[in-house]
């Protein structure tokens, strides 16, 4: 039984029941309270209210009766609304199963949210899905401009790697955000980027597309970075990776609306410039997420001019420098593959193996689609067994099949890709250390930096790319040579990453002051 009351200024309350038959001592274990999907705290006999969970309310009631044979019904009611603003409508009916069963659902997080941190990710993941579109938009659209204009794969190449060097805009906003906060820089970049995307659509040529691009693509590369950050601030030492899994997965969705729309690019030669305009309608949700979301916890407990807590300023800078090393090598070497084998699949496919634009609109849904559960699995499992084995599965298996791919034909193209996809989704998992192993003070414009090193990884392998397959006349020799980069890369995960799972930011980084 499932029915809604409806609240003019929140979300609708959920009341749902079902009828038990129990014995004794299942019944002494119904009036336990819960420390599973929900924490309970009792309050009066047989009902029991929230005490930790992501609802805004929560009410659990037992209405007990006793059996002929000494056994006895039970109609276990509850009365919740849940805390995922946007959100709620597609987890009714998991939350509604999950609460029958005493135990963490498959779908939650390793550790439990409370009401804040679960507001905080559903508002981060509407944000990440406009995040995920416009950073979509030039790889989809860009072989299809370049025939409008009448350029080649070279300046394809040269095109997306001045592209990076928006990432310089991305590092200014980074800077910002680590003195202004990460809600105001978080907003305004959302809004400056859907603008800038928009411009593309009025490009007279390709170097317009991609000027217009380059400042749009780098503050875009800006909200991927804040969002990242913003969720590892706010969420539980147990559910960080989870959390940007999450998060890529709702990137993922916004990648994925840019390529439903697509198709629109066979209609006409210049088609594709309506991919630019309609990001424009997300900015009415990114007005109604900036007044619900609040600014980071920790951004707040860590003023800019406070001093570092319990570690010399030195000793933390000299820290996070050798951090910072690393994570932009690993960067660099895997981007170098990973960069030009997203952005030049499009040409490949219609250009080597004859796709239209709904072509490659269908290869690329049932390819990357099955990525979901990865990605997923990914962050369940760098919360629960560590990060560094399942970012090294993915980076080894994902980068060999995705090579395959690019040499193989019909089926075999198809199935390469689609494995090459699905496990190379395992490097999410990569994603979560960056906000880590840096403290609240420099954690934004670390970050910055480390995509700024790592997109010289992403314009080498273009140009490298780009080059090779004009040489060759062959993308699958490209990446072959390019594929050196996440071999190395996944060396130094193994041999010198930390593990971070299930260790809490202040731990990790002593300088900051923990939260009450």
């Amino acid at each position: 039984m499932l029915r809604h009351a409806p609240d003019r200024k929140e979300a609708p309350i959920t009341r749902t029941s079902h009828d038990l038959v129990v014995d004794d001592a299942a019944l002494a274990e119904l009036r336990t309270p819960r420390d599973d999907l929900v924490g309970e705290r009792t309050d009066g006999d047989d009902r029991f209210v929230l005490d930790h969970g992501p609802f805004d309310r929560y009410e659990r009631t037992l209405a007990v009766s006793s059996e002929p044979d000494g056994r006895h019904r039970v109609t276990e009611s509850f009365d919740y609304r849940m805390a995922m603003p946007v959100w709620s409508v597609l987890f009714a009916v998991p939350m509604r199963l999950g609460l029958r069963h005493r135990r963490t659902p498959w779908w939650a997080p390793p550790d439990r949210l409370d009401a804040r941190a679960a507001r905080v990710m559903a508002l981060l993941a509407c944000i990440q899905i406009v995040d995920g579109y416009l950073g979509t938009v030039i790889s989809q659209t860009i072989t299809f401009a370049a025939d409008e204009f009448d350029r080649g794969d070279t300046a394809q190449g040269v095109t997306l790697a001045v592209i990076r060097l928006g990432v310089l805009v991305a590092l200014g906003v980074m800077v910002l955000a680590d003195r202004k906060g990460r809600r105001r820089l978080l907003l305004a970049t959302a809004t400056a980027a859907v603008l800038c995307t928009a411009l593309g659509a009025l490009s007279p040529g390709l170097w317009f597309l991609g000027g217009s691009q380059l400042f749009a693509r780098g503050l875009t590369t800006g909200m991927g970075i804040l969002i990242g950050v913003y969720a590892a601030e706010e969420l539980p030492r147990g559910a960080r990776a989870y959390g940007l899994s999450v998060l890529a997965l709702s990137a993922a969705l916004g990648a994925g609306m840019a390529v439903w729309v697509l198709p629109v690019a066979d209609l006409h030669e210049a088609g594709w410039r309506i991919v630019y305009v309609v990001p424009l309608l997300s900015l009415f949700g990114l007005a109604a997420v900036g007044r619900r979301l609040p600014e980071s916890r920790r951004f707040t407990a860590n003023p800019v001019d406070a001093a570092p807590v319990d570690v010399e300023a030195a000793d933390q800078r000299g820290i996070e420098g050798r951090r910072l090393l690393l994570l932009a090598a690993v960067a660099f070497l895997f981007l170098v593959f990973a960069a030009p084998a997203s952005q030049f699949q499009n040409d490949f496919l219609k250009d080597h193996r004859g796709f239209t634009a709904s072509g490659i609109t269908l290869y690329t849904v049932l390819t990357t689609t099955p990525a979901g559960i990865g990605i997923f699995m990914a962050g369940r499992l760098a919360d629960t067994r560590g990060r560094r084995g399942v970012a090294t599965i993915g980076m080894i298996g994902g980068t060999a099949f995705l090579v395959a791919s690019y040499y193989a034909t019909g089926g075999l193209m198809w199935g390469a890709h689609l494995v090459g996809v699905v496990v190379g989704s395992l490097t999410v998992a990569l994603g979560v250390y960056g906000p880590e192993l840096f403290s609240t003070r420099h954690r934004a414009r670390a970050n910055g930096l480390i995509v700024t090193l790592g997109v010289t990884g992403s314009a080498s392998g273009l140009l490298l790319v780009g080059f090779l397959s004009d040489h060759f006349g062959n993308y699958g020799h490209a990446f072959a040579i390019a594929a050196i980069g996440p071999l190395l890369a996944a060396g130094l995960v193994l041999w010198r990453f930390p593990e971070t799972a299930r260790v809490e930011l202040e731990d990790l980084n002593p300088g900051d002051a923990r939260l009450d």
